[in-house]
């Protein structure tokens, strides 16, 4: 079983357009599968589930979507806080707070603070997110500390970046799912996802269903995990 779980969330705009819906209609229905893959996540006893859910390079898109989409997160998050915590889900998130809003940054923030004491499953929201901002900023920390002295620059490790990005506090992780079928990363954990297995399926987002997670978890389980290392190693 994995620790830690990541899922790229995409499909909702195409599965509206395929039910002749306004986008919005899929980003709404994508959210009832987020408390979904939630609840089967906290089930089967993952510690992790990072989902991405509003990358920088979504705030390109219009701004109606880039307002509705921002809505439905905080909104949605703040009335599933107490089935939260009773289901003792943690609440963090990842990303650039300072491009986020802050009447609604300050409403996640609230809901992160109300499931602080829970210690099941920790559900990251992966929002403002790009793995290219966390290296550059982590690489911007690790030139200042080298420059007053405090470490040494050529001694920077593989730990040392990875303990300055925005994952420090929780592992790699094992696997990836990425909904809608595209077969890429789309600058989504690229440093965490070294040795990430992944998985991907052409269903859409708001079709995911808890069985379609329980399958990718049980190929996951299937899979040889070599590391660099020979299949006659691991024996």
């Amino acid at each position: 079983m994995p620790a830690h779980v990541a899922i790229i969330m995409d499909g909702n705009g195409r599965w509206a357009k395929a039910k002749n819906l306004d986008r919005s209609e899929g980003h709404v229905k994508g959210v009832d599968t987020v408390r979904l893959i939630t609840e089967e996540a906290s089930r089967l006893g993952i510690k992790y589930l990072t989902l991405y859910t509003f990358s920088t390079e979504n705030w390109n898109r219009p701004v109606e979507e880039v307002n509705l989409l921002m809505h439905l997160i905080v909104t949605a998050i703040e009335r599933e806080t107490p089935d939260l915590i009773k289901n003792n889900v943690k609440l963090t998130m990842i990303g650039d707070k300072e491009s986020i809003p802050s009447y609604s940054l300050e409403r996640l923030e609230q809901c992160m603070a109300d499931t602080a004491h829970c210690n099941g499953l920790t559900l990251c929201l992966a929002i403002s997110y790009s793995s290219r901002w966390e290296i550059t900023r982590a690489a911007r920390r690790l030139a200042a500390m080298a420059a007053a002295g405090q470490i040494d620059a050529d001694s920077i490790s593989d730990k040392d970046i990875a303990d300055n990005l925005a994952t420090a506090c929780m592992p790699d992780p094992e696997l990836i799912i990425r909904t809608g079928g595209d077969l890429r990363l789309s600058n989504f954990l690229l440093w965490q996802a070294a040795y990430s297995e992944i998985f991907v399926t052409e269903t859409y987002w708001p079709d995911f269903s808890a069985k379609d997670f329980e399958d990718a978890i049980k190929q996951y389980m299937t899979r040889e995990r070599r590391f660099g290392l020979t299949s006659e190693q691991l024996k």
